[in-house]
């Protein structure tokens, strides 16, 4: 049975930073484009496809890896990216660059059930609240549920006004256009991880999914079992000592 996953991962506990005024660069055009490769499918993805449910659509690993920001291949990354990939800083460039498109699809997975369109409005108190470029309660949206919001906070490309008439599952919606979607959701993880010096994981990350110990992150885990081979998570009888007790078990060694 095809998981229904859109509303598992928008509880946010991070309270509202400055705005983020530096420009996180773009991806080089013309000869200087980088090497690329289509990152594996997520569980669900192979699942959905089979069920006829939305998919992951591997142009958007391409988009992604000529997407990140110089750092975000780099030592600065931080330690805990060996929780689902043990050999991240020893891999080449284009290996690197497969790893984060495939956690941007598990994150899609746990956060929207990789439905394009997903379009969320929650009751918590946490999330309830006036967007401040809407003016009205906050909805989830997209491939990573953000939010208009997002477009002051962190200089994502929402554009509200043109938005405003549109029904609210259109995908004419520049939130809900899968490059802008995930091009937001690249700034503002560089954002924790580079700029604010956080782990990928914490328990303040913009997304639920992301904050361990929350089912949303338990979703996410789920669709993390996966990653590129060269990460080599599954060739250790023994996981690296940032991986998770379920990643252990899953491996058949007993974390120390």
């Amino acid at each position: 049975m095809l998981l229904f996953l859109s509303s598992a991962g928008c509880r946010r506990t991070e309270p509202n930073p400055k705005p983020v005024t530096h420009v996180v660069p773009r991806a080089p055009a013309g000869p200087g484009v980088p090497a690329v490769k289509v990152a594996p499918s997520t569980p669900l993805n192979d699942e959905a496809a089979v069920l006829g449910g939305p998919t992951w659509d591997k142009r958007w690993d391409i988009f992604i890896e000529r997407s990140l920001p110089a750092a975000m291949l780099t030592h600065r990354v931080p330690r805990d990216v060996r929780r689902y990939c043990p050999a991240f800083y020893t891999m080449s460039e284009t290996d690197k660059r497969a790893w984060w498109a495939y956690l941007f699809q598990a994150m899609a997975a746990a956060e929207a059930g990789l439905d394009t369109t997903t379009n969320v409005r929650h009751t918590e108190p946490e999330v309830a609240v006036p967007d401040r470029v809407t003016g009205r309660i906050v909805h989830q949206e997209g491939l990573l549920q953000l939010s208009y919001e997002d477009s002051k906070r962190y200089g994502c490309a929402f554009n509200w006004k043109a938005d405003k008439d549109l029904p609210p599952h259109d995908p004419q919606k520049t939130i809900l256009n899968p490059e802008r979607n995930l091009a937001c959701g690249i700034r503002i993880l560089h954002h924790q991880i580079i700029d604010q010096h956080k782990p990928i994981f914490s328990p303040t990350s913009y997304w639920a999914t992301l904050q361990p110990g929350t089912f949303s992150f338990s979703v996410f885990e789920r669709q993390m079992t996966n990653p590129p081979s060269a990460c080599e998570l599954h060739v250790y009888k023994r996981p690296h000592p940032a991986a998770a007790p379920q990643i252990a078990s899953q491996l058949g060694a007993t974390p120390k």
